[in-house]
């Protein structure tokens, strides 16, 4: 979903991770960003998630270029009551949760100034890699990237 910054990728990592028997090898060790400030957004995006605070998750979570009608039509999305919707916002919380953490993430490409790429194990979906992009506009508001 492009509002997400999020790519689905195969099961082949870019670069950093190697082939054994056609499994990645997996990071054992936590990796998280370096910058203090985009690891602050970041546990603070996974503490709302942990709260069940969507509406407040939005809000900070978006990128900014994002209307206001399309950040609500996401919102709704996420918010809806259906089975779809909860499945959604389960694995959005669990994948922020594992950014934050460290837990799966292989890579974080980018300077982590203005951009970071986190390619991560999806925490809920075995073998599924994913993508993680993170900007930050020149006020220091780190936004998934759209």
């Amino acid at each position: 979903m492009g509002k997400e910054g999020k790519k689905s990728k195969s099961s082949k990592k870019q670069g950093g991770a190697a082939e054994q028997s056609g499994e990645l090898e997996r990071r054992t060790e936590p990796l998280r960003t370096t910058n203090p400030h985009l690891q602050a957004k970041l546990d603070a995006l996974a503490a709302l998630a942990a709260k069940g605070d969507r509406a407040g998750f939005v809000q900070v979570f978006v990128p900014l270029d994002l209307t206001p009608a399309e950040a609500a039509s996401y919102l709704h999305d996420l918010t809806e009551g259906t089975e779809e919707s909860e499945h959604q916002w389960a694995f959005l919380a669990a994948e922020i949760g594992a950014i934050a953490s460290g837990a799966g993430v292989e890579q974080i490409k980018g300077n982590q100034v203005s951009e970071a790429t986190f390619y991560f194990a999806h925490p809920l979906m075995e073998g599924c890699d994913r993508e993680v992009v993170f900007v930050c506009n020149g006020n220091g508001d780190w936004r998934a990237q759209g």
